[in-house]
This record gives structure tokens, C-alpha cells and sequence, in this order.
């Protein structure tokens, strides 16, 4: 602003057609200080470039917390449940490419694409997403640990983590039992579902904390992403379908469709995929990336 104020001023005294490195010149000579190697312009420009500093990003997030802490039950349940909905238009997406394909060594990293779609849906329209609560509702805490914020955060995990899991089911069976998938359709959603929860449970809990890590970074990223927020989140959602990771809100709709077709029952994929998943998502979302996430600021905030 300075800068400006000096060309102006400058023009006004009739130095017409004034250069912004001469503007730069005549502000040093007036504040005392070296010339700026860059122009207004130039600085204006690395300005608009620059991606906001880390604490920024981490007040960004533990804002987000913070506004999820303070939201009534009613309102987290039901938008945990329209998530859980939502977010099984990731596997069925998944399955509708991977039957469209060729068997070949590419087409899984294709199909994988298709886990995106739930994500976006869920994420761009603020429903409440288990995996992004073990980041935002974590650093609130880590910030300032008390009886209340450990309170708050298990309220909110509890509440969306079981809304999240009703709607899951729901839409597992509404794909099961109404005549919504074809047969083709439906052959290969169980086919997906049946090799995504088919692992032991010691396999599931590794896959599940990468599966949190990439959520949680995933969620940190987002911040900075603005206007690409639809390629970060597609990205990230690759990754975890692509490498066969464990994500417990849409792998549970992958169960549920196993269970609901016949092909297991609720305790063996609750012992199997949904409690070590679970545990692995919290593992990485929070006792990895959110520590690592606050201790970059905890000496800046």
C-alpha cells in the first residue's frame, strides 16, 4: 500500500509514467531503507502465490473442530447419517468402473478412481466423515486438554461414528434387497466387497492407519488446496483405494453388503474389518498425523 501511495504521490507531483521500480526507489529514499530487489508488482505477486504458513493452516483445522465440538446431537447425527448414505457411492462407483473394464494390470488403479465420488459428495457438502473427525476434533484438544474437550470429543466420535454405520447399513441393503443394481452390477460390487473385507484383522488394523494417515493429511491439505479442494480429495481417495487400504466408514458399506448378501455375518466382519479398521483409522488419523500436525505449530501458536 505504501508502494502505491509513493507512485501515486509521485505522479501527482507530475513524474508522469513513473515505473513501479522507480516507484520502489522513490519509497526507499522517503522510509530510509535499501531498495526492494522486486517491484510492487513482484511483491504482489509472491504474495498471491505464497500458500498459507502452517499455523495458519492448523488454526484453519482446529477452528473446524472447535465448530463441530459445539454442534447439538441432533444435527451431528443426521449429518453423520446422510454421510453414511453418501459415501457408499464410493464402492458402488468403484464396481460400476471395475466391471466396465478389461481385466488387466491398470484396471484396478482405473477402478480406483471411482472411490472417489462418495468422498467428494460427503466432503464438499460438509457431512460429518468419521476419519476426518480423528484430525479436527483432536487438535481443539491437544491445545488445550481438558475434561470438557475430551467430553465433547467423545460425544461427537460416538455420535457420527454410529450414524455413519446406520447409513451404511441402509445403503448396503437398499443395493441389496430394491432392484436399484443390475446383475452384472451387483456380481461385481460383491465381489469388490468380498475381497475388501477378506483380510485377517492384524492386516486390516496396518491397512486401516494408512488409510487414517491419508484422510487426516488429506483434511490438513484441504486448507490450502481452495480452488483444487475436488482434485485433493480425489487424489487422496485414489491413493487409499488404489493401494488397498482400510476406510472404515466406506469399507463398512463393503461389509454390510457381504453380510446382507449372505456371505458373512455381523460378528465376523465387526471382528474382522470394522473394530481393527476402526482402530487403525484412529491410530493414523490421530496419534500420527494430528500429533505431527501440532507439533510443527505447538512453539508458533
Amino acid at each position: 500500500m505504501v508502494k502505491l501511495w509513493t507512485r501515486r504521490t509521485a505522479r501527482g507531483a507530475g513524474l508522469v509514467g513513473m515505473t513501479d521500480r522507480e516507484a520502489d526507489l522513490v519509497d526507499a529514499a522517503e522510509n530510509g531503507r535499501p531498495p526492494s530487489a522486486l517491484t510492487a508488482t513482484e511483491d504482489r505477486d509472491v504474495e498471491d502465490r505464497s500458500g498459507p504458513r502452517t499455523p495458519v493452516i492448523y488454526q484453519v483445522v482446529r477452528r473446524l473442530g472447535e465448530e463441530e465440538m459445539a454442534r447439538p446431537t441432533f444435527s451431528l447425527w443426521w449429518s453423520g447419517f446422510a454421510a453414511g448414505l453418501s459415501i457408499s457411492l464410493s464402492p458402488l462407483a468403484q464396481a460400476l468402473l471395475a466391471m466396465s473394464l478389461p481385466e488387466t494390470s491398470w484396471g484396478r488403479l482405473v477402478s480406483a478412481l471411482g472411490y472417489a465420488v462418495g468422498f467428494e459428495v460427503v466432503i464438499l457438502s460438509r457431512q460429518q466423515l468419521f476419519t476426518e473427525n480423528t484430525i479436527t476434533l483432536v487438535l481443539p484438544l491437544l491445545a488445550r486438554f481438558s475434561r470438557e474437550n475430551l467430553r465433547q470429543l467423545a460425544r461427537v466420535w460416538s455420535v457420527v461414528f454410529i450414524a455413519n454405520m446406520t447409513g451404511d447399513f441402509l445403503a448396503a441393503l437398499f443395493f441389496s434387497a430394491a432392484p436399484v443394481l443390475s446383475a452384472d452390477l451387483h456380481a461385481a460390487m460383491l465381489a469388490q466387497s468380498v475381497e475388501a473385507v477378506g483380510a485377517a484383522w492384524p492386516t486390516t488394523l496396518v491397512k486401516g492407519v494408512a488409510a487414517g494417515y491419508l484422510m487426516a493429511a488429506m483434511v490438513w491439505l484441504l486448507p490450502a488446496a481452495q480452488s483444487t479442494q475436488i482434485h485433493m480429495i480425489a487424489m487422496m481417495t485414489w491413493l487409499i483405494a488404489a493401494g488397498g487400504f482400510a476406510h472404515v466408514v466406506a469399507g463398512s458399506v463393503e461389509a454390510f453388503f457381504v453380510v446382507v448378501n449372505g456371505h458373512s455375518t455381523f460378528l465376523d466382519v465387526a471382528a474382522t474389518f470394522i473394530l481393527p479398521t476402526l482402530a487403525g483409522n484412529i491410530i493414523g488419523g490421530t496419534a500420527l498425523f494430528a500429533l505431527l500436525a501440532y507439533a510443527q505449530v505447538a512453539r508458533e501458536i
